[in-house]
């Protein structure tokens, strides 16, 4: 998610919201060093140089069905070596050739790597695989992977760790920095935590198939940012679980998002620097990730049509985006989050979208089920700022008028207050079909949910009343993450929060949806 001007461990200021004065709270984040346990912490600390250096982590990414598997990584020097050994013996795996390009080398202090990319395909469920990968010839030590059931799938879905996100904030007796490599003590802070939280999501659910990330896994906007990454890389249990990233728009400006992971299926369709929408299926999901950092609602639209066309039959669509435009955070739910959801919502209820999972407000929130009301609605969208490393985050604009709409206007501007309620009013383009069910059968519209941050680098508060569309929702200044069942007939979605002492508390009970026909 965003970060707008921000002063570290103060309130970020005053916003004006239909004349109601309210506050952004940036004081809440994770402290790695007083959470996870000192010798843990330390033992971290002691390793950050190294992992921070450390460009060629491995990612795992779905396939574009539950039978294939994808592979991203870099090696150093000029030429690539896109080898994955893979099998069910760690004494004899089969080698899988991919493809390579060259990273810019602005990016990595002006080393030199290359990208690799490998597909392995032909796996089957409930079945032990080892690999190993090919690193300028230093073949990597055989690691485990196991896939689950192709039927009954378990998804870890998470938003926002945004590893680097914590700078500005206290730490002993000084204050963490982003500064770049090992200095990024920010990134050295939020790893730890990100690290923490998969290990305690992974052992509370061990046959999980794989996740879903709803974006921004790093922190700087338009610059280098390759220790931030490492820093996501290097959580020991992304070397066995696959995970489906989405673009938040603090990993857009970049092409390094790109070399990093191997998404299936790209369209070419929703791009910016750091790439586009993708699609995979798995077991009785289709699964749909947009990157709404591209306001061409349009492309998005073909990138949706193109997936069903490939994967018509599936019980499940299920559309991930970054920008949650039915959340319920302060600093976004009511202005910037919400910039595509006039576009939007006729769309998913065009292709009969089951689920949209969202992030960027680092609150937690489930919806009512929703669908649109039928009436016309003005478009919008935001605009790059002047230096173009970074979006303008103070206006959105009318797609057909041009008309500039500043999101927070100074106390007494009338004229910019009112066009402002009238934003909101436009925005208010959805209709309610469900409250208050815990399962719900066979509904027209859509559920969206919002992650909060996974890694507890940035927190924020939820906005004063709680909108009518929303049917939970949560600020507990505690990572957290869901838990998603997806069977043919129910998708099941139960929510958690980690506390500082490692325990799992449950912050929503199961959600679910009830299908009597598969489609």
């Amino acid at each position: 998610m965003k970060r707008k001007s921000v002063v570290s461990c103060i309130l970020a200021g005053s916003l004006i919201l239909g004349g109601t004065q309210v506050w952004a709270a940036t004081l809440h984040y994770n402290d790695s060093s007083l959470t996870g346990g000192a010798e843990a912490w330390n033992q971290w600390t002691t390793q950050w140089d190294s992992v921070a250096n450390d460009y060629t982590y491995v990612s795992l990414t779905p396939g574009g069905a539950a039978s294939e598997l994808n592979f991203a990584w870099y090696n150093e020097g000029s030429e690539g070596t896109p080898v994955v050994y893979f099998g069910t013996d760690p004494n004899n795996l089969q080698a899988y050739n991919g493809t390579y390009d060259h990273v810019d080398s602005s990016l990595t202090n002006g080393r030199i790597f290359c990208n690799n990319y490998v597909t392995v395909t032909g796996l089957q469920e409930n079945t032990t695989y080892y690999y190993s990968v090919n690193k300028s010839g230093v073949i990597t030590a055989p690691q485990e992977y196991r896939t689950g059931s192709f039927s009954n799938v378990n998804i870890l879905y998470f938003g926002d760790p945004q590893v680097g996100a914590s700078t500005g904030q206290p730490q002993g007796e000084g204050e963490l920095t982003n500064d770049s490599g090992a200095a990024n003590t920010a990134a050295r802070n939020d790893g730890f935590a990100w690290d923490r939280t998969l290990d305690i999501a992974l052992a509370q659910n061990p046959n999980v198939n794989f996740a879903i990330s709803a974006g921004d896994q790093v922190n700087k906007t338009g610059q280098a940012k390759e220790e931030e990454y490492a820093a996501y890389l290097s959580a020991s249990g992304l070397r066995s679980l696959p995970v489906a990233t989405t673009i938040g728009n603090h990993d857009s400006l970049n092409p390094d998002y790109s070399y990093h992971f191997n998404n299936p299926n790209p369209t070419g369709l929703g791009m910016t620097q750091a790439g586009g929408d993708y699609y995979y299926s798995y077991g009785p999901g289709l699964f749909i990730v947009l990157n709404t950092n591209n306001y061409n609602v349009a492309e998005h639209e073909q990138a949706i049509q193109k997936a069903i066309e490939n994967f018509p039959d599936t019980a499940w669509r299920i559309v991930t985006i970054h920008q949650d435009i039915y959340g319920s955070g302060l600093d976004h739910s009511d202005t910037d989050g919400m910039i595509l959801r006039t576009q939007l919502t006729p769309i998913f209820d065009k292709y009969d979208i089951d689920v949209v999972l969202q992030g960027h407000d680092h609150t937690y929130s489930r919806s009512k089920i929703l669908y649109g009301d039928g009436q016309t609605h003005n478009s919008y969208e935001f605009r790059l700022n002047e230096a173009g490393d970074d979006y303008d985050w103070d206006n959105a604009y009318n797609v057909a008028t041009g008309e500039q709409i500043g999101l927070y206007p100074e106390e007494g501007d009338a004229a910019g207050q009112a066009a402002l309620d009238a934003f909101a009013q436009d925005n208010h383009c959805y209709t309610i079909e469900s409250a208050g069910e815990m399962t719900v059968t066979d509904p027209q519209g859509t559920l969206y949910m919002t992650a909060n941050s996974a890694s507890g680098s940035k927190y924020y508060e939820l906005i004063s009343a709680q909108q009518d569309y929303i049917a939970n929702r949560s600020q507990n200044w505690l990572p957290s993450y869901s838990i998603i069942n997806l069977t043919a007939n129910d998708f099941k979605i139960t929510t958690y929060q980690i506390t500082d002492s490692g325990s799992v508390e449950t912050i929503d009970n199961t959600f679910t949806i009830h299908k009597t026909a598969v489609r």
